[in-house]
């Protein structure tokens, strides 16, 4: 497929980029003309989708790798300069959910969910920012919050305080980076349809409570939940030089969830 749109000639790197949101991701940058590049821990599901993506006619590769881990991240975006020797977009998606009391936590829980979601955006932001520093690239960092951030839930509290650590860390970075001509921005996702979405087995949108309180009430404007690629058009917006006025931002897409009482 010619390598033509408007991320012809750039490379972006997804974490958590083999399912849900960071796949549909992939897919949107690749069909406009971008380079990707996706890491997760199952090197079987990231190869599956990476050889998906090239036969579709993308350009498409799969590193496994821990985005929790210091030297992983090194490893990974290594082989990401090996690959392609630059980096202008970094898509940090990578998360992990684990309902958890919070009076009944331990602290190895804890720190597993926020590791994952504050720590490896904290990793492969400094990885990443080096790259595109070092190839000149005038690059663009999108990361994937939740409505959740600036939110309370029970059984939530790793989770809600790593996202809203993630919002922070946005708005910091993205007033750090930008005279290196590196934007960061944020979306804050509502209920989308992911492999995340499964409650003791069932989608929640499939959920008694989910079509009383969401859909029935309309406490989601919309009343229903998102897809990634729904998600992934607004992370591609970001991305993209249609979005050059825009530093720091935390864009809601939740069809409407936030702003209902």
């Amino acid at each position: 497929m010619a390598n033509t749109g408007r991320f012809a000639g750039k490379v972006a790197f997804i974490t958590g980029g083999a399912t849900g949101v960071g796949y549909a991701t992939a897919r949107r940058l690749a069909s406009e003309g971008a380079s990707v590049v996706m890491t997760g821990r199952r090197a079987d599901v990231g190869a599956a989708a990476a050889a998906a993506l090239r036969e579709a006619g993308f350009d498409a590769a799969f590193i496994a790798g821990d985005v929790s881990d210091e030297a992983s991240v090194a490893a990974m975006f290594g082989e990401l300069e090996r690959l392609h020797g630059r980096l202008d977009i970094l898509v940090n998606n990578a998360a992990t959910f684990e309902p958890m009391a919070f009076l009944g936590s331990k602290m190895k829980e804890w720190r597993h969910v926020f590791d994952i979601i504050v720590n490896g955006t904290y990793y492969c932001t400094q990885a990443g920012a080096a790259l595109m520093q070092a190839c000149g690239a005038r690059g663009a960092i999108v990361n994937v919050s939740s409505i959740n951030g600036s939110r309370a839930l029970p059984e939530s509290s790793s989770y809600n305080a790593g996202k809203g650590a993630m919002d922070q860390l946005t708005r910091n970075t993205a007033i750090e980076l930008i005279d290196a001509g590196i934007r960061v921005n944020a979306v804050a996702l509502g209920f989308i349809e992911t492999p995340m979405s499964f409650v003791d087995g069932v989608m929640e949108h499939e959920t008694d409570w989910f079509k009383d309180i969401y859909v029935a009430r309309g406490k989601i404007a919309q009343r229903r939940q998102g897809q990634p690629e729904e998600a992934a058009g607004v992370i591609a917006f970001l991305a993209s030089d249609d979005a050059s006025y825009m530093c720091g931002a935390i864009v809601p897409v939740d069809g409407g969830l936030s702003i209902t009482f």
